[in-house]
C-alpha cells in the first residue's frame, strides 16, 4: 500500500479504525459487534493487535478472522460471558444522551409513540453486565439528544442511581460516530469529544449534538490506519466495501 492510499483515507476508513480501538487491550473476550463498520472494526482488530479476542457467526459458532469456524460456543456458555462482564458489545443507539442512556425502542411517550423502534430488547442485560460501546453512522441532534425518550441500555447517571449491583459490570469505553468519538471521561461521566475524525470541525460537532457537550482545549483527529491495515480492511476484510454503505462522506 503506497503512500497515496493512505493519504485517500475515506471516513468509513476511520469510523473502522475507531471502532476497532474500542476492543483494544479487552484481553480474551466475546467481541458482539452490531453493524457493518464495527464489524470490519472487530474483524480488524483481531488480525492485528487483539489476537485473543473472540469472534462469533453471531449465533453459535466462533469464527476466526477469515470467518472460519474454529470453536463452539453453546448458548448456556455464551450466558455465562454476557452476565460475567467477559463481552464487549457494539451496539446501534436511536437515541443517546450526554451519560450514555441509550433508545431503540421508541420515539415518544412510550405509552403512544409517534414512532415505535426496535424495542428494548437485550440493551439493558448488556449494558449492566458487560462493556457496550456505541456505532452511530449518522451523527445528528435527533440521536444525540438531551434525554432519551425511554431507556433501553443504561447510562452512567442511571447505573449510579440503581446502586453498586447496576456498576459492577457497567462500563461504556466509547461512542464511534461519523463525525468523531467520544467517551465519558468527565467528573461526571458525562460525554467527552475524545477525537474528531479528519475534515470535521469542533463546531459541526456541536451542532450536531443536542447538549452540551463537553470539548476539551486541544482535540486529537482519529489516528489514521497504518498501510498494513488499510490493505487489510480494503483487500481482505471488506473488498466488497460494505463499511460505505453505513458512512457516506
Amino acid at each position: 500500500m503506497n503512500a497515496s492510499a493512505v493519504e485517500s483515507v475515506t471516513r468509513a476508513e476511520y469510523c473502522v479504525i475507531a471502532c476497532a480501538e474500542a476492543w483494544r487491550g479487552d484481553g480474551e473476550i466475546l467481541a458482539s459487534p452490531m453493524g457493518a463498520v464495527p464489524s470490519v472494526g472487530a474483524r480488524l482488530a483481531r488480525r492485528t493487535f487483539a489476537p485473543e479476542l473472540l469472534l462469533t457467526d453471531g449465533e453459535a459458532t466462533l469464527v476466526g478472522p477469515d470467518g472460519e469456524a474454529e470453536g463452539w460456543l453453546p448458548y448456556r456458555r455464551h450466558l455465562a460471558l454476557v452476565t460475567g462482564g467477559r463481552r464487549h458489545v457494539m451496539m446501534g443507539a436511536s437515541q443517546i444522551d450526554r451519560f450514555g442512556n441509550q433508545n431503540i425502542s421508541c420515539i415518544g411517550d412510550w405509552e403512544q409513540p409517534a414512532h415505535q423502534l426496535l424495542g428494548v430488547r437485550g440493551a439493558p442485560v448488556n449494558t449492566l453486565n458487560n462493556p457496550v460501546s456505541y456505532w452511530i453512522p449518522r451523527h445528528s441532534p435527533r440521536v444525540f439528544v438531551e434525554r432519551v425518550d425511554m431507556i433501553c441500555g443504561v447510562g452512567h447517571d442511571s447505573a449510579r442511581a440503581a446502586g453498586p449491583s447496576a456498576t459492577r459490570f457497567h462500563r461504556i469505553p466509547r461512542v464511534v460516530s461519523d463525525l468523531g468519538v467520544f467517551d465519558f471521561a468527565t467528573p461526571d461521566r458525562s460525554m467527552r469529544l475524545a477525537s474528531l475524525h479528519p475534515g470535521v470541525t469542533v463546531d459541526q460537532v456541536r451542532e450536531a449534538t443536542g447538549f452540551a457537550l463537553t470539548v476539551p482545549s486541544d482535540v486529537p483527529y482519529t489516528r489514521a490506519p497504518s498501510p498494513a491495515e488499510l490493505a487489510l480492511i480494503r483487500e481482505v476484510i471488506d473488498p466488497a466495501r460494505t463499511r460505505d454503505r453505513e458512512v457516506r462522506a
